[in-house]
C-alpha cells in the first residue's frame, strides 16, 4: 500500500486530482491523506521563504474558513464511498508550505490538481509560486489536469541525465501496476545521426520494468516542438526528471515540460533527486 499526498489550495477542490487518486485505489490500495493549505498566506509566504523577512500573515476568514470545510467534508465522504483509507490534515497556520514540505518526507507521492493550485494567482500557466511548492517536495510529484483521461500509454522523457533516469526508476517502483502498457522511451534531438545517449544501458534497465517498450527518437527541437508532439498522445502521461542544475526551478524556468503542464492534456510525473 502507498502512501499518497493530495494537497489542496485553500477553497479550490481539484475533481481531476481525487479523480485520479481513485483510479489507483482501484488498481492497488492506497492510504490517501488530504493536505488542505490556507489560501490567504500564501502570496507573502514566499518572501519568507526567499529571505526577504517576515511578512504579515493575514488571518483566515470565516468565509473562506467555511469553504475549506466544505471541502474536508466532501473529501472525507468521496474516500469513504469509494472504500479508500484515508487522513486529513488541516493546516491552517502562518507556514502551511513548509509543512506540505515535510510531509512529502513521509510520503510516497504528491498528488497536485495542475490548474487548481495556482488558479488563485491569476495565471494559467506554470509559474514561480508552484514552482516554489514544488521545489524541495522530498517524493515525486504526479501533476493532474482537471480533465484527462486515465494513462494508457507510458511517455518516458529520456535525455541522457542522470534525473531522466532517476525518474523512469521511481515510476516503476511505484506505479509497477501501469508498467504493462505501451511505454515509449522518447528521445529528442535534432541531431539525426546522433543516438540515444547510452541507449544499451537505458534499454537494459527498462525493459526490464516496462513489458511493453518502444524506443522512439524525435528529430525536433524539444523546448519548441515537444508540447505539439506530446498533445496529439491519447490517454498518455508523461514521466520526467527535473532536467536542470537546480532541479525543480530549473524545470520550470526553461524546460519543454513547463508547455506540457500548461496544456492541461495529461498527468505528469516528475521525480528528482
Amino acid at each position: 500500500m502507498k502512501k499518497i499526498i493530495l494537497a489542496f489550495d485553500g477553497t479550490h477542490f481539484s475533481d481531476g486530482a481525487f479523480e485520479f487518486a481513485r483510479r489507483l485505489n482501484v488498481l492497488q490500495p492506497i492510504l490517501l491523506t488530504g493536505v488542505f493549505l490556507p489560501q490567504t498566506d500564501l502570496a507573502n509566504l514566499w518572501s519568507y521563504a526567499d529571505g526577504a523577512g517576515t511578512v504579515f500573515i493575514p488571518m483566515l476568514e470565516s468565509s473562506e474558513s467555511e469553504l475549506v470545510q466544505q471541502n474536508i467534508d466532501r473529501f472525507e465522504k468521496l474516500c469513504q464511498a469509494n472504500g479508500i483509507d484515508y487522513r486529513i490534515h488541516r493546516d491552517f497556520f502562518d507556514f502551511a508550505i513548509p509543512e506540505l514540505k515535510k510531509e512529502s518526507r513521509y510520503a510516497d507521492l504528491l498528488i497536485l490538481g495542475s490548474e487548481m493550485f495556482y488558479e488563485n494567482m491569476g495565471t494559467n500557466s506554470p509559474n514561480d509560486y508552484l514552482r516554489d511548492a514544488l521545489q524541495d517536495v522530498k517524493c515525486p510529484v504526479l501533476l493532474v489536469p482537471e480533465k484527462f483521461d486515465f494513462p494508457e500509454s507510458i511517455i518516458l522523457a529520456y535525455d541522457g541525465s542522470e534525473d531522466s533516469v532517476f525518474a523512469i526508476k521511481q515510476f516503476a517502483y511505484l506505479f509497477p501496476e501501469l508498467t504493462d502498457r505501451e511505454t515509449l522511451l522518447v528521445y529528442a534531438n535534432t541531431n539525426a545521426e546522433e543516438d540515444f545517449p547510452d541507449k544499451i544501458q537505458i534499454e537494459e534497465l527498462a525493459a526490464r520494468h516496462f513489458s511493453n517498450l518502444n524506443l522512439f527518437k524525435l528529430d525536433i527541437k524539444p523546448k519548441k516542438y515537444f508540447t505539439t508532439w506530446v498533445a496529439e498522445k491519447k490517454s498518455a502521461m508523461l514521466v520526467s526528471g527535473s532536467y536542470g542544475r537546480s532541479g525543480l526551478s530549473q524545470l520550470f524556468k526553461k524546460s519543454f515540460v513547463r508547455e506540457v503542464i500548461a496544456d492541461h492534456r495529461l498527468p505528469v510525473f516528475i521525480a528528482h533527486k
